[in-house]
């Protein structure tokens, strides 16, 4: 029976310092990071942040800044008392990942509007307030977008439809 010696460079077991996650520690805390800050927030007794959702925390590589990104259902009206509150309860929320994540050091947090949510909230506005193109164009074979041309439209009277407007005799091969 073949095993591998001790000293064999091919371990059949990962050491403690391979990393084994597709993304870094720092993301990984983010993540847990703001599953405790959501909970924490469920059980914190502040109408300012009743309707707040903490979308995600970016954490610095060394962890020791965590920016906690939220939005809210009353928008970019009610962020400032929604910071005041998130300040006034910084501490608790604080404490709350000290006792429940096993890290050596807690991020200190700061707090910010999402502005990815309150961009694609902008960009779905605009896609809205404007007419679809599909509505007056299309795609043709060549993937060149083409206007439509309806029926009804002004100025369709000045076009020359008449077959009998192209001159027959004319050759177009090339030969003379």
């Amino acid at each position: 029976m073949n095993r591998p010696s001790a000293r064999s460079s091919k371990s059949r077991t990962p050491s403690r310092n391979a990393t084994t996650h597709a993304y870094p520690r720092s993301a990984r805390l983010g993540e847990t990071l703001r599953e405790v800050l959501a909970d924490e927030l469920v059980r914190i007794d502040d109408e300012r942040l009743e309707f707040v959702t903490i979308t995600r925390v970016d954490v610095d590589p060394e962890m020791n800044r965590g920016i906690v990104h939220f939005d809210s259902l009353s928008g970019e009206d009610g962020d400032d008392p929604i910071l005041e509150a998130f300040t006034d309860h910084r501490k608790r929320l604080q404490s709350a990942i000290a006792k429940q994540v096993r890290a050596k050091k807690t991020p200190i947090l700061s707090f910010r509007p999402d502005d990815v949510i309150r961009s694609a909230e902008r960009i779905e506005k605009i896609l809205r307030e404007n007419p679809s193109p599909s509505r007056e164009a299309t795609v043709n074979e060549d993937n060149y977008v083409q206007k439509k041309i309806f029926v009804d439209e002004p100025g369709l009277d000045d076009l020359e439809t008449d077959d009998a407007a192209f001159d027959s005799d004319v050759d177009i091969s090339g030969e003379a």
